[in-house]
């Protein structure tokens, strides 16, 4: 992704009026993006614009560039931020045997934030093996970890599942099972997530047709944080970048604007194939009736060999210090897997990068591991003094 021009600033002030220079200016990249960032400016000489009547000012661009990866061995990787100010971070552990959650009062602070196991998997019966993609939301006043997990007599029995938690630090607080989330028919699923829309709490996730290898996204409006009321059809793998190696959609995640939601999955097998998409719906339409979702028909975010990023996949959202949009996603940095199972191959890393918009209102994804340099661009401010 390249800079293409940063927008000056122009100021007319009146004589004695106090100058206030803005947090942020726009800047141009490549692909039509235009998009605001935060902007530190150097002192305005004010003996300067008393006497000449005019002056410029320099800023430097702040930009978060991420470490790459962001957080190891870390598949499947989910950030909230919360009310209380603090990033809460979480994914699917390597040994897929516990859900741990970390927290930080910023995006930097969390590769280093101490993790704690906040629930073991099960001895035996369900939810005793692969315990997988946990979430955690925040829903009327409650803590709710929403997982996947199999049982220990037959490992691919994957149900979702649901923790609740009343306590102020979900770290330190007791979770409590809230049981299996009542899908119409029983078959291997997972990826559930939740978000509300329009006074409405719905759930998105994956569950496979029973006999069969397509796995598919389904919606429903929920009762409650662990309840569903119905189940629809949401997706189901139909272009070619959809059925690499197995014909899968998972790994949904939601973000709106004020004119779309958009719900992002994942696409193919989990090794360089693997792949993000995008559903878009109207914000006003029924969210319940599949003719209200339309697919892109190409992927929004694949494998790059510029920056060894390979197989980007199973996205959450969240926004930076700043309120602006970011994708979480996992990445391998090489094609291909070391184990037999690529599942068992746990250099799947947690990464995070700046998400842009496009002028039409469509989320921009972008090269996984793309990089700005900033480092021989300055904002400029014009001011004139009336």
């Amino acid at each position: 992704m390249e800079i293409k021009r940063i927008h000056d600033v122009t100021i007319n002030i009146d004589k004695g009026a106090d100058l206030s220079l803005p947090e942020q200016v726009l800047v141009d990249l490549d692909r039509d993006l235009t998009a605001p960032f935060p902007v530190k400016w150097s002192d305005v000489n004010i003996h300067e614009l008393e006497s000449k009547g005019n002056a410029e000012v320099e800023g430097e661009i702040e930009y978060n560039d991420y470490p790459k990866p962001f957080i190891e061995q870390r598949a499947d990787p989910y950030l909230f931020k919360h009310t209380d100010g603090f990033y809460y971070f979480t994914g699917s552990y390597p040994l897929y045997d516990r859900i741990v959650l970390r927290r930080s009062k910023t995006i930097a602070g969390l590769p280093e934030a101490e993790e704690k196991v906040i629930w073991r998997k099960h001895e035996s019966g369900i939810m005793s093996e692969h315990i997988w993609a946990p979430e955690i939301h925040y829903i009327d006043g409650k803590w709710y970890m929403y997982f996947a997990a199999g049982e220990k007599e037959d490992v691919w029995a994957i149900r979702p599942y649901v923790l609740e938690c009343d306590t102020e630090n979900p770290l330190e607080g007791e979770w409590v099972e809230k049981g299996q989330i009542n899908t119409s028919f029983q078959s291997f699923s997972l990826d559930a997530t939740t978000f509300e829309h329009n006074g409405k709490r719905y759930l998105v996730w994956a569950q496979k047709v029973e006999n069969d290898t397509i796995s598919n996204l389904y919606i429903g409006e929920m009762e409650n944080p662990w309840t569903i009321k119905q189940q629809v059809l949401l997706s189901t793998p139909e272009f070619g970048w959809e059925v690499i190696g197995f014909d899968v959609n998972e790994g949904p995640a939601m973000i709106k604007n004020d004119q779309r939601i958009f719900i992002a999955f994942s696409a193919s097998a989990t090794d360089e194939n693997y792949a993000v998409g995008l559903l878009h719906a109207d914000v006003n339409s029924d969210l319940l009736d599949p003719a209200s979702w339309t697919k892109k028909k190409e992927p929004v975010l694949v494998s790059s060999d510029e920056t060894s990023e390979y197989g980007p996949g199973h996205n959450s959202f969240s926004v930076d210090e700043n309120g602006e949009d970011i994708l979480i996603y996992h990445a391998r940095p090489y094609k291909g897997f070391n184990t037999e199972n690529p599942l068992y191959d746990h250099n799947r890393h947690a990464r995070i990068q700046r998400l842009f918009w496009t002028e039409d209102g469509f989320p921009y994804f972008g090269e996984p591991g793309y990089q700005l340099d900033f480092s021989n661009y300055k904002a400029k401010a014009h001011i004139t003094l009336n």
